[in-house]
């Protein structure tokens, strides 16, 4: 086995994926049916009005209420 790297498959990003504005213009929250807003650092799609953070895991939103996480500490779901 050799460490030369296979020049016919592409470079892996360098930085994380960016969601498509199309997708984000079509997405809202499922609780609320808010807009939402994408947090690039963070990976996540934020519902300001639920206080909800929805994860985006290998460039898929997780649009589910189980799987996001609250922005407020003592927030409830």
């Amino acid at each position: 086995m050799t460490d030369t790297p296979d020049s016919g498959s592409p470079p892996a990003p360098s930085h994380p994926t960016a969601v498509d504005p199309r997708l984000l213009e079509m997405l809202v929250c499922p609780l609320t049916k808010s807009p939402l807003r994408y947090d690039a650092k963070a990976q996540e799609l934020i519902s300001d009005q639920a206080r909800l953070a929805y994860p985006i895991r290998d460039g898929i939103p997780i649009m589910l209420i189980d799987e996001a996480r609250p922005l407020d500490p003592d927030a409830r779901r």
